[in-house]
């Protein structure tokens, strides 16, 4: 093969390249910015559970409470 077939070959193979190049880094911006949605909705979800836990045990605590007053009165009693 000549240099200038080389060349015709190289020139010809080169926008294919370039849209393949493209079109990996527009796929990696595109699954950053997914990932930042993930993260984003695991933080809410996150959130939300340690939301749920507090609930639950301020709701524990108060049951806790309402029993050590029926047990203190059952003793008082008994």
């Amino acid at each position: 093969m000549s240099d200038t077939q080389l060349f015709t070959i190289a020139l010809a193979a080169m926008p294919t390249m370039l849209a393949v190049l493209v079109g990996i880094l527009i796929n990696n911006s595109r699954l950053t910015d997914l990932r930042a949605h993930m993260d984003a909705r695991f933080a809410n979800v996150d959130r939300r559970f340690d939301e749920m836990r507090d609930v639950w045990r301020a709701e524990l605590h108060r049951v806790e409470e309402v029993l050590d007053a029926r047990l203190k009165s059952i003793e008082d009693n008994g």
